[in-house]
């Protein structure tokens, strides 16, 4: 079988994770070898880095420039520890962001030097780029609703059920995400990002609406994905 290389990108809300996992099942029940793999992360030195860039409570003077270079850190060793040797073996890799989003995010959410992103983007991933890319787009008010609704229900997780108890969530995501912390302005950047990278890229990118049922996101996934499978 053609090993690929998928990545799902969007804002905020947009439903990846349940769409990777579902497309996940459905090639697997094909008889394709599947990796899922999440971006920052997906290797012990990528999630250590994870953790600093997004969820540490001692990040929250780190620079534009700094975030930009860890993140293509991470990517740089999950290109070459995972990647690059799952689709030598044959295998289907899902990724749950890839170098788009620090596109999207670094390049116009935090507004750096577009070149300059790209050529550190470049230098991290070398030839490794994806087959195709599912961008799952919701408004900005949906991502925001959305955002707001996962904080509730993790709080409701953390809350002991008394005072001397201790709450344990049951993953190992802390309550705290430092990248949804910035305002509107910048996830409206982002918007414009993902927008602006789906006009540039059409052939590899494609623009789903995501604010349609599970099963209809699905189905508009696997219209893209299945012709690949020949």
């Amino acid at each position: 079988m053609r090993p690929l290389f998928i990545t799902f990108e969007g804002t905020e809300g947009g439903g990846k994770s349940t769409q990777i996992a579902l497309l996940a099942a459905r090639l697997r029940a094909t008889g394709r070898a599947v990796r899922v793999l999440r971006e920052p992360g997906g290797t012990p030195i990528g999630e250590e880095i994870r953790h600093t860039l997004k969820h540490s409570l001692d990040n929250a003077a780190m620079t534009a420039e700094a975030e930009l270079l860890l993140m293509n850190a991470s990517r740089a060793q999950l290109v070459r520890e995972v990647i690059r040797p799952a689709l030598a073996a044959g295998e289907t890799v899902l990724c749950d962001r890839f170098y788009d989003s620090t596109t999207a995010y670094q390049g116009y959410g935090r507004e750096l030097d577009l070149p300059t992103v790209q050529r550190i983007i470049d230098f991290a991933v070398g030839e490794t780029r994806p087959d195709l890319t599912l961008l799952l787009h919701v408004p900005l008010e949906v991502s925001e609703a959305r955002r707001r609704l996962r904080q509730e229900q993790l709080q409701l997780l953390q809350e002991p059920p008394h005072p001397s108890a201790h709450a344990k969530l049951p993953f190992d995501e802390p309550l705290r995400d430092r990248m949804e912390e910035a305002d509107r302005s910048f996830f409206e950047r982002v918007d414009r990002g993902f927008a602006a990278i789906a006009a540039a890229e059409p052939e590899r990118v494609r623009w789903i609406d995501a604010t349609q049922s599970v099963p209809a996101v699905q189905a508009a996934v696997w219209r893209w994905v299945e012709p690949l499978l020949s």
